[in-house]
């Protein structure tokens, strides 16, 4: 029997990827198989399936939209590859934290708020209306006029009313708290105006906030605030928008109050830039609404009940729970409403979220939640012949929750999708249909094919991954003593239970558990960063494409004084965002054009060439080497030019032994930050904190995105704090940590209100010994012990 032509496409074939750092790398990939990317963090993983497959196909498909609605869109550039062939449509599912808008939950992000606003507009008890009665981002509105229609071939005027029913709390707008300022925070009241009387962070007095106040006419700017009278005091404080003008511009003059409202809160506090979010902290309270309690919904929509049970106390069950009422309803004339509904909460159960609320604010969830969170659209969908890339889906999960994370990514695969991973877990690799692996290191020295085949000669392989596949860190024989503890009694935070621990210090203390275990609430809530700890979470690097990791660390700053200091010339000269910038890129090496609707396109300026300076300012010389030359070295050469010699300079020295101790000792100090992977910036995010005298390191999963060749280093790096002086308290799922440390603190047993208590606390062989916790199972079963009673 013939083969249909038709039948004869499958493969993905990449041929001539060059983007970031893969050299010409040619890879076919099977479709509507399982193929699975690893490497070691820094390898080009994610320039061949993010930035090559899966952003060709997104720009494919969005060209096939018209140029109106293509102005809408983000325009990726066209990736550096000289083939693609055969791609499918791209559905990524990333690590990117969800929309932080204060009115951004769990439940809006899906479908499940939507479905459930149905149901209550269908069944609830009394009456509201519309599903628009029951969403807490609609306010209530009503109005009348008059209104003109044709009738009878001549117009009539008509009064007309017209009433929208929202569900929106009036007070809060739907956030579910209010703000209180603190005043002292705000403004400096023995200065005028004048004097820089206002402390808010962008409102100095030569500022342009500063000249609108000053320049308003409602104030005088040489009193002293607090000589204000109390109309002054309002104006300054809570005046309603005003047009005014000021040095011949209009202009809207408005109170410090609503001003900072809207263009600080208007963002959940996980967005905010560092120093805002200091600010925020200082100044505002936020405090729950009086008058929804935190549900964000007005009166009439708490009111309305289906059995027994309102929308508003609905949303804060824990989804699992959620999931059981529903199908305990027995409406037949909403029952496709309800299986819908069921369907979807069951999918949050099924993929490791079933702890959650849907009134969880979105911008709460970390990277390994979100992902999942999008991942609940996805399980549901008939479509088929498509492209799932995921990077790092379990990222996050207890070895518990990984089986399951598994049996999900074959479910996808078994519907007839091809599904692309980036992924550094074994259990996630032992699944795979196909493997590539990338190297055979990072940075300059990756960007190749190591490895394409299937997962048995990956073993037999000889790559840096095939090596360390089957890696297993022994249990510690002897442990360290512990210098105190750190006592935390009664944590109550989300599902914690009146939880009472001793942290030991002075060792290397793990905190494990399933997901939803309250790991996080324990150790963030109980123990924040402040005088002497130092908290490096999962929250992401800010930072534009003119930042690098030399201006992150501040390594910059003492090179730029080098600089100025061996040439006679000022510091500013030797930043690419400052006087020393080259004026026809502004600094940024390259001139990015907008063609509109069509792809915008980024060349190399021909000034600098690409080199960010001014010609005079490259004639400036430290060491024999110009300030671009400097920028383009790796960590490690840095460290070597900086370490003796001519360009001595130890301040630098000390933060490049930093990023060297953490494994980025091949990346170069100009980067910009844009196109680090994922591990590379939480290490990057460690390096930077550990120049602090910090007697306590809380680290949130510091082997996300860790090649298994790269934990034996960061557990070194663990050892040598420790050894410092240091106490380490690391929230981590990887076994290989949980076996190397002093002391385990296990939560559990489940997730949710199944959670929040201590399963177990001692060494890791005790646990290991124990064998009544889940953790303790895997860690049994990871390095190969019998654990000491069955499950």
């Amino acid at each position: 029997m013939t083969t249909h032509a038709a039948d004869g496409h499958d493969l993905i074939r990449v041929h001539g990827a060059r983007e970031n750092n893969l050299k010409d790398v040619d890879v076919e990939l099977p479709k509507r198989r399982l193929t699975v990317f690893t490497g070691v963090s820094g390898s080009g993983k994610s320039s061949l399936v993010f930035g090559t497959v899966a952003a060709e196909s997104q720009r494919l498909i969005n060209e096939t939209y018209s140029t109106f609605v293509q102005g809408f869109m983000p325009s990726p550039a066209r990736p550096e590859v000289d083939v693609l062939d055969g791609l499918t449509t791209a559905i990524i599912v990333d690590q990117q934290r969800m929309g932080a808008d204060p009115r951004s939950t769990v439940g809006t992000a899906t479908d499940a708020n939507a479905l459930l606003r149905i149901l209550f507009s269908r069944l609830g008890e009394p009456r509201l209306g519309s599903p628009k009665a029951f969403a807490f981002n609609v306010a209530s509105i009503s109005g009348a006029g008059a209104v003109t229609v044709e009738r009878g071939g001549r117009k009539v005027k008509e009064r007309r009313a017209f009433s929208i029913t929202g569900g929106m709390c009036p007070r809060c707008e739907g956030r579910g708290a209010v703000t209180d300022f603190d005043l002292s925070q705000l403004y400096d009241a023995e200065k005028s105006l004048a004097e820089g009387a206002i402390t808010v962070p962008g409102y100095s007095a030569d500022g342009w906030f500063g000249r609108i106040f000053m320049g308003s006419g409602f104030l005088d700017p040489d009193k002293p605030i607090r000589a204000y009278g109390e109309r002054e005091l309002h104006d300054l404080l809570y005046r309603e928008p005003t047009k005014i003008k000021v040095d011949g511009i209009n202009l809207t003059y408005e109170g410090l109050v609503p001003k900072i409202s809207k263009s600080m809160l208007a963002k959940d506090r996980e967005a905010m830039q560092p120093h805002i979010r200091a600010f925020v902290d200082r100044a505002v309270t936020f405090t729950t609404c009086p008058d929804c309690g935190g549900t964000r919904l007005n009166e009439g929509a708490r009111s309305s009940k289906v059995a027994g049970i309102g929308i508003a106390d609905a949303c804060a069950m824990q989804i699992s729970d959620l999931a059981g009422w529903v199908r305990g309803l027995d409406e037949p004339s909403v029952a496709p409403l309800l299986a819908a509904l069921g369907d979807t909460l069951d999918s949050f159960v099924e993929i490791g979220l079933g702890y959650l609320s849907l009134d969880r604010s979105a911008g709460t969830l970390s990277g390994g939640e979100a992902q999942r969170v999008k991942m609940i659209r996805h399980l549901g969908s008939p479509l088929t012949d498509v492209t799932y890339v995921f990077d790092e889906p379990t990222a996050g999960l207890h070895p518990h929750d990984v089986q399951r994370m598994n049996d999900l990514l074959l479910r996808l695969r078994d519907k007839g999708n091809t599904v692309l991973v980036v992924e550094h877990k074994p259990e996630v690799v032992a699944i795979a249909d196909h493997v590539v692996d990338l190297g055979p290191g990072a940075g300059p020295a990756g960007g190749a094919v190591c490895f394409e085949g299937t997962v048995e000669g990956l073993r037999a392989s000889g790559t840096v991954t095939g090596r360390h596949l089957d890696d297993r860190t022994a249990l510690k024989e002897k442990v360290r003593e512990p210098a105190g503890v750190l006592e935390i009694r009664g944590a109550s935070a989300h599902n914690l239970r009146d939880v009472d621990v001793d942290v030991p210090l002075g060792v290397l203390t793990v905190v494990t558990g399933v997901a939803g275990s309250g790991k996080s609430s324990l150790v963030h809530g109980s123990i924040p960063a402040g005088d002497g700890v130092v908290s490096v979470d999962q929250s992401p690097i800010r930072g534009s494409r003119r930042s690098n990791p030399a201006t992150y660390t501040g390594l910059l700053d003492p090179i730029r004084k080098a600089f100025a200091k061996a040439n006679g010339v000022k510091p500013a000269l030797f930043s690419a965002n400052s006087e020393g910038a080259c004026p026809t890129c502004n600094g940024a090496g390259v001139i990015y054009t907008d063609l509109a609707v069509m792809a915008g396109a980024a060349t190399t300026c021909e000034d600098c060439e690409g080199r960010r300076f001014q010609a005079a300012v490259l004639e400036y010389r430290l060491g024999g080497r110009d300030i671009a030359e400097v920028l383009a070295m790796p960590v490690d050469e840095a460290a070597g030019f900086f370490g003796d010699g001519e360009a001595r300079l130890p301040a630098a020295h000390r933060i490049l032994g930093r990023l060297s101790d953490v494994g980025l000792g091949y990346l170069a100090l100009g980067q910009p930050l844009t196109t680090l992977s994922g591990g590379e910036r939480q290490r990057l995010k460690l390096a930077a904190h550990m120049g602090g005298k910090a007697g306590v390191y809380v680290l949130d999963e510091p082997t996300t995105g860790l090649h298994l060749a790269d934990v034996a280093q960061l557990l070194g790096l663990l050892d040598r704090l420790v050894d410092g002086g240091t106490s380490v308290i690391v929230i981590e799922h990887h076994q290989a940590v949980m076996a190397h440390a002093d002391w385990i603190i296990d939560l559990g047993p489940g997730a949710g209100h199944d959670g929040g208590r201590v399963v177990f606390e001692g060494t890791p062989a005790a646990l290991v010994a124990d064998g009544s916790t889940l953790t303790g199972r895997h860690l049994a079963a990871y390095v190969g012990a019998a654990p000491g009673r069955a499950s």
